[in-house]
């Protein structure tokens, strides 16, 4: 069984297989938002849902903790994108370039 916890020394969620870790999704953190940099899943467990582990707690301690998210990471932006009820977690530049 895959078990998602964040470690928060080593700035990243963890889905873990016993002691054994099946993957991470790094992430920087400020006291508006999250910002997930990379995800990376052991091959050996790849197709076995890791990621979307990953993905799945993390915007929802991201949701828990009212944070915004920023998805620098591909596969959490994905992953975002396939779940458009999670949009307005999502940070978007307030700034505008004018003329």
């Amino acid at each position: 069984m895959i078990a998602v916890t964040d470690n928060r020394s080593a700035n990243r969620f963890e889905a873990r297989d016993g002691e054994t870790v099946a993957g991470f999704a790094q992430y920087a953190r400020t006291s508006e938002l999250i910002a997930f940099v990379h995800t990376e899943v052991d091959p050996a467990f790849e197709g076995r849902g890791v990621g979307s582990s990953l993905a799945r707690e993390g915007i929802a301690s991201a949701q828990a903790e009212g944070l915004r998210v920023l998805a620098v990471c591909p596969f959490i932006a994905g992953w975002l994108a396939r779940h458009p009820e999670l949009a307005h977690l999502e940070y978007r530049a307030a700034s505008t370039v004018t003329d």
